[in-house]
Order: structure tokens, then C-alpha cells, then sequence
């Protein structure tokens, strides 16, 4: 699975973005100083940013920029989670007032005073739960995610996560520890439970840089270092991270093939999910992007098996979780098994039966009644290492529960379809 023979161990943190400043630990940084490494930090030592101190005028060049982005553009590595969360310690003041918006702008000499906050206590214990290790090295961790499985502790979901079982795999510490990445958005991704606390999510995340919701597998990848956090929330900024997602869904799209270009917003009639906003006055809606193709039509057209890949990404975490889900309801195809999202047993069962034999409609009914999840996998995951500069991709099989219903399926009918590139 992984296209390169090796990854050796990072040499030197300042790899990402080296034209940035560079600041170490309570190095006070002036806009006319030399920005060089700390020359005491070791090759691959975990970085540490707490404490480090920002005094620095913003110059002409920069125009009109947020607050959070212009800090984090200034020190080297650092992840713009860090950074939010400084700012709303309050400590960060722009032209002697403290301002603790991070979305607050900045503009051509408003001077800037900054000091990064320490590492907020991990909110979650260690636990000895199996996980599936696609890849592992010194600074990136790949994991194939179960279906089930919430990423990150929240409320209702303080136990058996994905970070509870990384912590105890890498040997991380405890409950008090400051040793583990905090840094994402504010969304939870324990399915259609709403949103937690950002000040509570942002303290229980070891470096994940992006999500996969509760009912969803696959793979997603994990830095065990603030400049591998750094790195590959740029990669997902940028969208040169290659993700690559299959669904079964309850129909077929038409056309086989496109491009989907539709924001997504809070669902005005159904807070705990999102929708596709059409509307010219869409409010709080992001722009989302979603290319799919037909791979596979399947029992005479009443599902079919969809790729899908994602051209927005981790910028807005709230959009890139539910965007599949949104997007494919939106065209019609709500994914099978999704409940709430327009994928109910009674849609699928009501598609299936009107285009397979009678003697396939009890089996069907069981099967579907036992999926309890949208049919939703992240196949291919790929990145450029933040250490190495060497291009890393990797692919993993749905499981058998996508597996098993996706033969029922075939046995049906199948008609496999293939698109030029």
C-alpha cells in the first residue's frame, strides 16, 4: 500500500514554509531582527511552541489579513489551531489592545505583541483499543478507521475513540499531559450529535489533522508533531492531499460523472445535519466542492457503487465531514443507510423492489435492516511526507459490512462502467 520503500526521520522542524520566521522557545521576535533556528533544538525533538513571543508590526505587503492567519504565517511551523487558541487566552494584543476575535483584521502597521500559549491538558485516558495500523513512522501515523468509531473524545463520547486508542499507542500521557497536539475546528463528528465545545475539542486531539465521521471507515492520518500538524494542515489548505472516497448509493446519479458546486450550510429545518444552500442569501454556508463518477451500476440501476473526491477540505472541518452526505442527497442519491440524510431503509427498499426479482426482496429487507451506518469509505489517502518531501499514498478495502451488502447488490445485476481519464 505505501508507494515509497522508506520514510526516514525528519532532519531538521524548520522544513515547512522555511521562508517563515523562525521562533523558539521564548524568543522574542522583532520584524527587523535575523530569524534563524534554535540552534539548541534537536534534529526530530517534538517542538514545543509554548511561551514564544511575538512582537512585530504588520509591514505594507501583507494588506488586510486575519489576525490568526497573519500570526501563524509569521512563525515557523506552527498550526493556526495554536494560534486561535492564544488568541482567545487573550493573549494577544493588536496596537495595546488585547483582541481575542481570531478572525479580527489586521492591516499595514498595526503592531502585533503575541505569546503562544501553553499546550492545553489532554482531556482523555489511553486505551488498549485495536487499531489498524496502515503506516507508522516517527512523525505521521495512518490509521484505517472502523465504522463506529468517533475520532475524538466529546460529550457522550468520552471513551473508546480513536485518539484514546492512539494515546495508548504511542505511549502518550495522561489526563494532565501538555504533551499532546491540541488544534482543530469545532465541530463533532460523533454523527448528527451537533457541535461541541471548541475549547473542550481542541484539548483532546494528538494531532489529528482531519476527521472522518462516526459511521464512516477509512483511512486518516495523524501527525505526532506540531511541524508534521503544521505541514499537512497546509497540504489540506492547499487540497493537494488526494482523498478518494466509494459509496453505495439509493439510485443512480445523472449524469454518470460530474462536478458538484454547491456551499453547504446548517440545515435550516434540521439543525443536526447540513445541506446544500442554493439560496443567493446562504448566510453562514461554505463552499464545497465534489467531483463523483459511477464505477459501478448495481441491482438494475436501484443503487450504485460511487467514487468521490473532494476538491474543498479541512479549512472548514463543519463542510468536509458531512460534504459527501450533503452533496449526494442534494443530486438525489442520499447514500444507502444514511438515515438522516434522505438514505432510509424505506427509499432504498422501495428503489430495489421495483428492479429485482421478488425472490431477492426478503433478503434485501434483512440486510438493509441490519446497516447501520451510511455505506461511505475512504479508499485512497495520499500526501507528501512533512519530513521527507517524498510523495506517500496508501488505499485500504471497505469492510465487510460495505462488502457484504455491495455482493447482495452485484448478485442483482451489475453493469461496470469506466470514464477516460
Amino acid at each position: 500500500m505505501l508507494s515509497i520503500s522508506s520514510v526516514s526521520r525528519c532532519s531538521a522542524p524548520s522544513f515547512f514554509l522555511s521562508q517563515k520566521p523562525t521562533a523558539s522557545r521564548l524568543l522574542t521576535v522583532h520584524s527587523s531582527s535575523t530569524r534563524e533556528p534554535n540552534s539548541n533544538q534537536n534534529p526530530g525533538q517534538r517542538i514545543n511552541y509554548s511561551g514564544v513571543k511575538l512582537e512585530e508590526s504588520v509591514d505594507s505587503k501583507s494588506g488586510k489579513s486575519r489576525l490568526d492567519s497573519w500570526i501563524s504565517s509569521r512563525i515557523s511551523g506552527i498550526s493556526r489551531a495554536r494560534v486561535q487558541s492564544s488568541i482567545k487566552s487573550g493573549l494577544v494584543s493588536v496596537n495595546g489592545k488585547v483582541i481575542d476575535k481570531v478572525s479580527h483584521n489586521v492591516k499595514a502597521g498595526d503592531k502585533v505583541n503575541c505569546v503562544i500559549s501553553e499546550l492545553q491538558p489532554l482531556r482523555a485516558e489511553p486505551e488498549n483499543i485495536p487499531l489498524d495500523i496502515v503506516y507508522e513512522d516517527e512523525n505521521v501515523l495512518v490509521v484505517n478507521k472502523p465504522a463506529h468509531m468517533v475520532v475524538h473524545p466529546a460529550p457522550g463520547n468520552a471513551t473508546g475513540t480513536l485518539v484514546n486508542g492512539i494515546l495508548h499507542h504511542c505511549s502518550l500521557p495522561t489526563v494532565s499531559s501538555q504533551e499532546v497536539l491540541s488544534g482543530a475546528e469545532d465541530v463533532s463528528d460523533d454523527d448528527d450529535e451537533g457541535l461541541c465545545s471548541s475549547s473542550y475539542a481542541a484539548s483532546v486531539r494528538p494531532g489529528i489533522v482531519h476527521r472522518l465521521d462516526k459511521g464512516t471507515s477509512g483511512l486518516l492520518v495523524v501527525a505526532k508533531d506540531e511541524h508534521s500538524h503544521a505541514h499537512l494542515s497546509e497540504q489540506f489548505k492547499l487540497h493537494t492531499i488526494k482523498r478518494v472516497y466509494v459509496s453505495l448509493t439509493c439510485g443512480v446519479p445523472a449524469p454518470m460523472a460530474g462536478r458538484i458546486d454547491v456551499p453547504i450550510g446548517r440545515d435550516v429545518s434540521n439543525r443536526i445535519r447540513m445541506a446544500a444552500i442554493v439560496e443567493p442569501n446562504r448566510g453562514q454556508a461554505r463552499h464545497a466542492a465534489s467531483r463523483y463518477k459511477v464505477i459501478e451500476i448495481l441491482a438494475g440501476g436501484g443503487s450504485a457503487l460511487v467514487e468521490w473526491r473532494l476538491e474543498t477540505g479541512r479549512t472548514h472541518q463543519i463542510v468536509f465531514l458531512k460534504q459527501i452526505r450533503a452533496h449526494a442527497k442534494y443530486i438525489g442519491i442520499p447514500l444507502l443507510g444514511d438515515e438522516v440524510y434522505g438514505g432510509t431503509q424505506n427509499m432504498a427498499l422501495s428503489l430495489l423492489r421495483s428492479r429485482t426479482q421478488p425472490s431477492c426482496h426478503r433478503q434485501l429487507s434483512l440486510s438493509l435492516s441490519g446497516l447501520e451506518r451510511p455505506c461511505l469509505h475512504a479508499l485512497a489517502l495520499g500526501f507528501t511526507h512533512p519530513c521527507t518531501g517524498k510523495e506517500i499514498h496508501f488505499s485500504c478495502p471497505p469492510p465487510p459490512d460495505f462488502t457484504e451488502i455491495l455482493s447482495q447488490l452485484r448478485e442483482m445485476g451489475t453493469e461496470k462502467l469506466s470514464f477516460k481519464e
